[in-house]
């Protein structure tokens, strides 16, 4: 999906200049996730069980620009 993609990418640019290693690592457990999932879970119809991929979550449903 394309539109996952501009949300993602603007998140892995986020997290290429942070310091935190931990969140690079939740966020390229996202891209193990499959595309449905993944809308829903931005779209806030579901939420991840999983404590680190809702933080990402979380993160990107914070971008101003999503």
């Amino acid at each position: 999906m394309s539109e996952l993609d501009r949300l993602f990418e603007r998140r892995l640019q986020q997290l290429l200049h942070s310091p935190e290693g931990t969140a690079l690592a939740r966020f390229e457990r996202l891209l193990d996730c499959e595309d449905d999932q993944l809308w829903r879970w931005c779209l806030g119809h579901e939420r991840p069980d999983d404590p680190g991929l809702a933080i990402e979550i979380d993160a990107l449903r914070a971008d101003p620009e999503a």
